[in-house]
């Protein structure tokens, strides 16, 4: 084996890029320094990438405007969540089924626009996602459906998220409890990527000692997203 064979690629032979949103480019309400570069240097070089959320509350075009107010103009098309992740996965499963959902616009606008229909009434599915107001009465119905037999998806594991206040309880956190309640792990849509060169930010909630927690591990460990050669 040669040491051209061995050698490790580096990040400014790279194609595409993928990237998460919340903790690399923005946290809540305030652009994360050096965001703005990293896509603008994207851009200008003609890269494809691809901006990743596990966050479900918004749509596509909402979270295009919400990054345009904080300085960041990227197109619509480079914006996935975890709720078209979830909507594309129900509707390969159970084409133009049912569900029970937890969350808001960003969730029920792609269920709605792969034909599934919103309902409490023997649902095929309880999908749980992010929502800035959790309801008892809701969680209560959902723990019921799922008790029923309802088949429980989760947008996402993460149990907390990065806001520009700190950090608050998501997906993960509240899917546990739901799970606790009826004895049935959560199905998670978004999961973790392989064989790809990744590259972890510490501008999120991840911090460069917790790295040796995790059995899938970042290529390099930056501060910033202004810190990628590109």
């Amino acid at each position: 084996m040669t040491n051209k064979d061995t050698a490790q690629p580096t990040i400014s032979d790279v194609s595409s890029y993928l990237m998460d949103m919340d903790g690399v480019l923005v946290r809540g309400t305030q652009m994360i320094p050096g965001a703005a570069d990293f896509i603008g240097r994207l851009r200008e070089r003609g890269l494809p990438f691809l901006i990743l959320t596990t966050n479900s509350l918004y749509t596509p075009r909402d979270l295009q405007a919400r990054l345009v107010r904080v300085g960041l103009d990227v197109p619509v098309e480079a914006l996935y969540t975890s709720a078209l992740a979830t909507a594309q996965f129900l509707s390969r499963q159970t084409p133009s089924g049912s569900a029970y959902v937890i969350g808001e616009a960003g969730l029920t606008t792609a269920l709605h626009d792969v034909g599934y229909v919103l309902s409490d009434h023997e649902p095929d599915y309880v999908v749980l996602g992010e929502t800035t107001s959790y309801s008892f009465q809701r969680l209560t119905q959902a723990i019921r459906l799922v008790a029923a037999g309802a088949r429980f998806i989760a947008t996402n594991p993460d149990v907390v998220g990065p806001t520009a206040e700190g950090l608050v309880p998501a997906t993960g956190a509240v899917a546990a409890l739901v799970a606790e309640a009826t004895g049935v792990k959560p199905y998670y849509v978004a999961g973790t990527e392989a064989g790809m060169r990744t590259i972890l930010v510490l501008s999120g909630v991840t911090r460069a000692e917790q790295v040796n927690r995790f059995p899938y591990r970042p290529t390099q460990v930056l501060e910033s997203v202004g810190q990628i050669v590109v």
